[in-house]
């Protein structure tokens, strides 16, 4: 039987920067940006909350309308894999970096934040809209059912 694996990445957080976008020698757009993610717990020992961020350098291949709207604190929804290269400093020295090679990218947030809200980029579709859901038109309720007392919120 044959072995699988998977390497499937899925952040959200914010952008630690703008994003840059650079051509290759084919004219073909690279995108990098960082996102961190925090990640919260309460200590067994003192009982203190503590806190860490986790840094991510993201990669997005043909997004060359992407790098307006990616910029310094806004949310984003990252969908990708995990990729692992080296490359040669300018001292010769061997240097290994990980970054997430994005599929799908997702502006998040409200209007308020400016920028493409419910917009998303990705490998296949360089810019498509997110599905929106619109909530139900409110049915009346049966007479004498219920009321607004009945509601928890």
């Amino acid at each position: 039987m044959a072995s699988r694996s998977v390497n499937k990445v899925i952040l959200i957080g914010h952008l630690g920067r703008d994003a840059e976008t650079a051509y290759t020698a084919s004219q073909t757009a690279v995108t990098k940006f960082s996102v961190a993610t925090n990640r919260r717990w309460k200590d067994q020992q003192t009982g203190e909350w503590k806190e860490e961020t986790n840094w991510s350098n993201v990669v997005l291949w043909r997004g060359e309308n992407v790098a307006p709207y990616l910029t310094k604190g806004k949310q984003v929804y990252v969908e990708g894999r995990l990729q692992t290269r080296s490359y040669d400093d300018k001292d010769g020295k061997k240097i290994w970096t990980t970054e997430v090679i994005a599929e799908d990218v997702i502006l998040l947030g409200g209007r308020g934040e400016g920028g493409a809200p419910e917009e998303g980029f990705s490998q296949e579709q360089p810019m498509r809209s997110a599905p929106r859901s619109r909530p139900a038109a409110p049915s009346p309720p049966p007479s004498g059912e219920v009321t607004d007392d009945d509601v928890p919120f």
